[in-house]
């Protein structure tokens, strides 16, 4: 029983090696111009296209959006970082917070009831204000833009590029039996048959 199973795993190995090396062999037939290759619909070719198109141009903004909303390359790896090991970001002060809080300190160091100190704290009030209202609007861009971005291209695009990519598989396959069977000298019975098994898997 165990060598039986030993055969039959030897055997399933060799048989994936010679798909791969048949679909290793028409891919770069096609590319030398030397092989037929099986064209696929207008519209689905032209949806391919646009799928391809839909997911650059998605990575794209994501990721400017993401430089507008932090410059900060360095904090950008941080936060990066910290999701891959979903953890809790740090929650650091932004730039008009940090201000703020420097003019408030500062003007209640020359005493409010200076002009000068007066001045430092209404300003730095309105800055932290500000800075509060910057942290409410990176927080419902990332909430509301920039995840339902990241769920399309890890969810629906993920699966379009694996369908995609089985689709050429197929093809190669369906392609390979092809001329598989177009060069069987004879009437090759197994050829035919692959090639029925390729089409219909296609």
């Amino acid at each position: 029983l165990i060598m039986d199973t030993g055969l039959f795993k030897m055997k399933k190995i060799a048989a994936d090696a010679g798909t791969l090396f048949n679909r290793a062999v028409q891919f770069t037939e096609e590319k030398l111009g030397q092989a037929e290759k099986t064209e696929l619909d207008a519209h689905f070719e032209n949806l391919l296209q646009r799928s391809d198109k839909t997911k650059v141009w998605t990575e794209k903004v994501l990721k400017q959006t993401e430089c507008l909303l932090q410059p900060n390359p360095n904090v950008r790896m941080e936060d990066f970082f910290y999701e891959k090991l979903d953890k809790k970001k740090r929650d650091r002060d932004n730039n008009h917070e940090l201000l703020g809080t420097i003019m408030v300190d500062a003007g209640n160091e020359f005493g409010p009831g200076t002009s000068y100190g007066n001045a430092l704290v209404k300003t730095g009030q309105t800055q932290i204000n500000i800075g509060n209202a910057e942290r409410e609007f990176v927080q419902s861009t990332a909430n509301n833009f920039l995840q339902p971005l990241r769920n399309f291209l890890d969810g629906d695009m993920k699966t379009i590029q694996k369908e995609k990519k089985i689709l050429e598989t197929k093809r190669l396959d369906l392609d390979a039996a092809k001329t598989k069977n177009r060069r069987a000298k004879s009437q090759n019975t197994q050829a035919e048959a692959d090639l029925r098994i390729a089409q219909t898997e296609f």
